[in-house]
């Protein structure tokens, strides 16, 4: 039964690290839920106090996953139409077979999403489209530090009782 939750632990760890790059899945929870399935093995100790903490980080970081692009559009000068297309521009990005389409689409979208529903023309419609980006950027890249390590406390716990596992 061990190897079932090593697996199902594993599989939820990466998909958490997906998760934190794509807005589809929630990330951070997944990674969470594996780190909860890893202390199920009996070789682990479960461990309260990680899983607290974790926890609150896993939380705290998905509070501010919707704080901070909201706050990167407004200090823009942005509106929500900027932080509607960032979503749905990385989307279909995803989906769109074009190089570096994670990157243009969101751009694009919040581009898009200003000059079109917010009725932005030009410069004012960019510079929104930037600060929607930006925060879109600096949110993912906090999201993908955190689930890396939360790997890593995975890899830690699973290499520290190898000889128990295998």
């Amino acid at each position: 039964m061990d190897y079932i939750w090593l697996i199902l632990s594993l599989i939820c760890i990466i998909t958490g690290v997906l998760g934190s790059l794509l807005p589809v899945l929630p990330g951070l929870p997944i990674s969470w839920v594996g780190l909860v399935l890893l202390m199920l093995t009996k070789p682990i100790e479960t461990d309260v106090m990680l899983l607290s903490v974790t926890g609150v980080i896993a939380i705290g970081v998905g509070i501010l996953d919707y704080w901070i692009p909201a706050k990167g559009t407004k200090a823009f000068g942005g509106s929500k139409y900027g932080v509607w297309g960032t979503n749905i521009g990385l989307v279909v990005g995803l989906i769109v077979p074009v190089p570096f389409g994670f990157i243009w689409g969101p751009f694009l979208g919040a581009f898009i999403g200003e000059w079109w529903f917010a009725s932005r023309k030009g410069n004012e419609a960019m510079w929104a489209a930037t600060g929607s980006f930006v925060g879109f950027l600096t949110s993912t890249f906090l999201k993908l530090v955190v689930s890396m390590v939360f790997l890593g406390i995975f890899v830690t716990l699973v290499w520290n009782h190898f000889s128990l596992f295998f």
